[in-house]
């Protein structure tokens, strides 16, 4: 499957916010943000065997590289759930 973006970052990256339309786009008003909830889902402590390198090349990321691994892993889950 090819999975070649069509769109012309390039030219995104360079296009000032204000020729951005956003016309079709509400503003975020007092409502919206006395309604809103944030909602964190819950940690699990788990014990997972992952490869010593593996490990080894998030740790030398620096501090965090657990919720990286999260975020990689949420990536992933969401892209098969999507996919089904």
């Amino acid at each position: 499957m090819n999975r070649t973006s069509k769109t012309d970052w390039q030219r995104m990256a360079e296009q000032d916010d204000e020729r951005i339309d956003t016309s079709d786009i509400p503003e975020l008003d007092e409502t919206f943000f006395e309604k809103a909830e944030l909602r964190v889902p819950a940690k699990q402590p788990v014990t997972l065997r992952i490869d010593e390198d593996v490990l080894a090349w998030f740790k030398a990321q620096g501090k965090g590289y657990q919720t990286r691994i999260n975020k990689l892993l949420r990536q992933y889950m969401e892209n098969q759930v999507h996919r089904r």
